[in-house]
This record gives C-alpha cells, sequence and structure tokens, in this order.
C-alpha cells in the first residue's frame, strides 16, 4: 500500500472539482499543528530538555486552570482532529453525508453547515499570530507573564514548532471560499440542468440534449 493509498482511506475521496492548489492546502493543514503539538507531549508532558521546567508559574503568572500531561495530550490531539476536519472542504463526505452518520447518510451536506463554522474556526485561528507576537515579548495572550522559558537553541526550536501555526487560519479561510464558491456553482448547474430538463415536452426522447430540441423549436416555429 503506497502513501498516496494510505493518505486517500484517511482522508477520503477528493470531491469534483477540486483544485489541486486546495488538495496541496488541505495536506498543509495538518502539517501546521503537527509540530506544536509534538514540542507540547515531548517538552511539557514528557519533560524533555526543550523548555526550562519550574515547580511553579513565575510571580505575577496568570492563574493556571489547565496543567498536567492529561490536558496537554488532549489539547494535542484536539487540535489535530480539528485540522483533519479541514479535509471536508475538499472530500466527498464534506459534500455528502457519510454512512456512519445515522438519520442524515446519503443526504447532501447544507453548505451553510459546513462554511460557518469553517468560517469562524479559521477567523478564530488568527489567534495564533497575536499569541506568537506576545510570546516573542515574552507575554501570554492576557498580557501576563509567560511562564514558558527557553533558551539558544530551545528557543529555535520552539519557533520551528509554533511558527507553522501562524498559516492555520488563514488556509482554512482560503479553503472555505473555495468550498463555498464550488459548491453553489455545483448547484446553480444543478438547477439549470433542472429547468431545462422540465422545459422538453414529454414526448421528446429522453438522450436528446435541450439545446437539439430548441433547434428544433424554433424551425418549427
Amino acid at each position: 500500500m503506497t502513501a498516496r493509498t494510505t493518505l486517500s482511506k484517511l482522508h477520503g475521496r477528493p470531491a469534483a472539482g477540486v483544485p489541486r492548489w486546495a488538495l496541496w492546502a488541505a495536506y498543509a493543514v495538518p502539517l501546521t499543528t503537527t509540530p506544536s503539538c509534538i514540542w507540547r507531549i515531548a517538552g511539557v508532558a514528557g519533560g524533555a530538555p526543550l523548555l526550562e521546567h519550574r515547580a511553579a508559574p513565575p510571580e505575577g503568572h496568570g492563574p493556571v486552570i489547565f496543567e498536567g500531561p492529561q490536558y496537554v495530550v488532549a489539547l494535542s490531539v484536539l487540535s489535530e482532529v480539528l485540522a483533519f476536519l479541514s479535509f471536508g472542504l475538499i472530500a466527498r463526505w464534506g459534500e455528502v453525508w457519510p454512512r456512519w452518520v445515522p438519520v442524515l447518510r446519503g443526504r447532501r451536506v447544507p453548505i451553510k453547515a459546513a462554511v460557518v463554522p469553517a468560517g469562524i474556526g479559521a477567523t478564530l485561528l488568527l489567534i495564533f499570530p497575536y499569541g506568537l507576537l506576545m510570546s516573542a515579548l515574552g507575554l501570554m495572550i492576557n498580557g501576563s507573564p509567560d511562564g514558558t522559558v527557553t533558551h539558544g537553541w530551545q528557543t529555535v526550536v520552539f519557533w520551528v514548532a509554533y511558527g507553522p501555526l501562524v498559516a492555520w487560519g488563514p488556509l482554512v479561510g482560503a479553503l472555505t471560499v473555495q468550498y463555498y464558491r464550488r459548491r453553489r456553482a455545483t448547484e446553480a448547474a444543478a438547477a439549470t440542468a433542472a429547468t431545462e430538463a422540465a422545459a422538453i415536452p414529454a414526448g421528446t426522447p429522453a438522450a436528446a440534449p435541450a439545446e437539439a430540441w430548441r433547434g428544433e423549436a424554433a424551425v418549427a416555429r
């Protein structure tokens, strides 16, 4: 089994009309989250020397609501799951509900059901550029002192791991716009075809194209 076949089984069959750039963008989304997930699990949960480990947050640090290796692992898994959902914007299962979805299986996915959550997600993900900027200033998003301390090569590894997150939001945004335009074009074409089919007289052979019937009608007039 080739790597391409394995990936195809994971994300599903691409939908008709998806451009090549959108396929590559969907593949890139999980790659923007994976390095930071590995860094968190290895450095925070696993105790690897990727940062300065402290027994307690520095003075002035904001309240620690979530902590511990379980939270770090759960956050990383959630990040990868959310990143994987971007494949729904280019795959067939993002247009027709899969067989394993009760009640809805086989039905068309409403455009808004995909576009609205994806659009909101893409907007919220723009917090990462801001968060990294604050981190460069030694602060957390809320302005309190950042408890993550790195030195030398650790700082380089940190930015290599977290830098790709800047592209997560723009990639999802581009895929969302492309999905919306593709679905609207498909539905418009289907509506036009249905209108033309309804205009053909009952006695006209089904295989005859609408254009030929219109030509014959013009000659008859």
